[in-house]
Formats: structure tokens, C-alpha cells, sequence
């Protein structure tokens, strides 16, 4: 049997949208490399959404849109698929960035 992520309704539809399309362009061909660096250069680490948001990474590569206010305001089940979200994402980067950038993705 095949792992199989449970459906959970997001509450706040439109700070979730907000904040998934900035991720979304943080990751985008134009920027991802930019993303990585600034995270590179700031000494966190790719698994680290917290830290990123608290350091304003995705504001610092163009992103238009104050991320960690609207991360807070989401609720925990709300901020966990943001989490995922998130996740899915650093791992979609294309292997010769990861390699390249392989400190940030270290575990420890």
C-alpha cells in the first residue's frame, strides 16, 4: 500500500494562496538560484522555513509579499501543508543546483 498524504481543508484560503504563490516564485527557473545563494550566504539551511522567513530571504530575491506575517497567521493544520508545500519544493530543485549548493542541503 502506497503512502497517501490525507486531504486537510485549508482555513485561511487567501494568506495560504498568497504565501504559496511567493514560494512558488522564490523556486521559479529566474530566481531559484538567487534563493539558494541568499540562503548560502545567511548560513541557513534549505529545510529551515522559519529561519527563512524570519530573515526575510524571499523578500531579499524579489518576492513582493511580507511572508512571515502571513505565515503566523495561519493556523498550525494550515502552516503544516505550508510546511509540506515548502518541502516539495527544495526537493523539485534540479540536482545540479542541489550539488552545487550541497551545504545548505545538508542535514547536519
Amino acid at each position: 500500500m502506497a503512502f497517501e498524504q490525507a486531504a486537510i481543508k485549508v482555513v485561511k484560503e487567501q494568506e495560504f494562496a498568497t504565501l504559496q504563490a511567493a514560494l512558488q516564485d522564490a523556486f521559479s527557473p529566474e530566481n531559484v538560484e538567487k534563493f539558494l545563494k541568499q540562503l548560502d550566504r545567511k548560513g541557513i539551511r534549505i529545510r529551515d522555513l522559519d529561519g527563512i522567513l524570519r530573515k526575510k530571504v524571499l523578500e531579499a530575491v524579489g518576492v513582493k509579499v511580507n511572508a512571515q506575517p502571513l505565515y503566523e497567521a495561519l493556523p498550525v493544520t494550515d502552516q503544516a501543508q505550508m510546511r509540506e508545500f515548502y518541502l516539495s519544493k527544495i526537493e523539485a530543485v534540479e540536482i545540479g543546483l542541489r550539488h552545487k549548493y550541497k551545504t545548505i542541503y545538508q542535514y547536519y
